[in-house]
């Protein structure tokens, strides 16, 4: 039996969640959301998880969860109308442009539509929230993507949380400094205990950047 979405929500929210994650539904509710606008017809039709658990629980319940990945091309042309950005780091072969697309399947297969017309159309659905992952620098430990951040946060109104490649505490302070993002996430470095969450914290406070207070949190010598 398939349980309908907005029902899935529910019982997350009645569990004590305040919000839930969509990812591969969420790309083709946007594919779907340009090829009616594309055709000429009303692109919100209620008919996508999105809409419905934002109509029902409102916007800031819904996360869009992004996992992209870079696709270098040696001119705009070559991106076949996706839209492009100029990178400071070139391809293998030396490419100039790059251009960014979604994935779906836990990131196994790719589609034919990248992360601005993504955002956009989730937006546009509903969601309150965009999770922004990178495939390219998940587990690196080389730092964020600033240019895929910033590309994307010029995009929407919504919140956007910055996530994939912390490996310092510099990492975070540069994100937020370079994007404005509202927030940022990471993973693996705690995990593995190589930098505690507190020595992050610490150094965005001297930063002056703002953070939630850790009175109440968990932290590993």
């Amino acid at each position: 039996h398939v349980w309908p979405a907005v029902q899935v929500a529910g019982e997350y929210f009645r569990s004590g969640a305040d919000k839930v994650s969509i990812g591969s539904d969420a790309v083709y509710a946007a594919e779907r959301y340009w090829q009616r606008k594309a055709e000429g017809q009303v692109p919100l039709d209620g008919s996508t998880a999105i809409e419905q658990i934002a109509e029902r629980y409102g916007r800031q319940a819904v996360v869009i969860s992004v996992d992209p990945r870079r696709v270098y091309v040696n001119t705009p042309e070559d991106a076949n109308g996706h839209h492009i950005i100029r990178t400071a780091f070139p391809g293998p072969n030396g490419e100039q442009y790059c251009w960014y697309q979604c994935t779906v399947k836990g990131g196994r297969e790719g589609r034919d539509t990248d992360v601005r017309q993504l955002v956009m159309a989730c937006e546009a659905l509903g969601a309150g929230e965009i999770l922004l992952n990178c495939m390219d620098k998940d587990g690196t430990n080389s730092g964020y993507d600033i240019e895929l951040i910033s590309d994307t946060k010029a995009a929407v109104s919504i919140p956007v949380i910055a996530s994939s490649g912390a490996g310092k505490p510099e990492h975070f302070a540069e994100v937020v400094e370079q994007t404005a993002v509202e927030a940022v996430l990471a993973a693996g470095i705690f995990h593995r205990r190589e930098v505690p969450i507190a020595a992050v914290k610490s150094y965005m406070q001297e930063q002056g950047i703002s953070i939630r207070s850790t009175e109440d949190g968990i932290e590993f010598p």
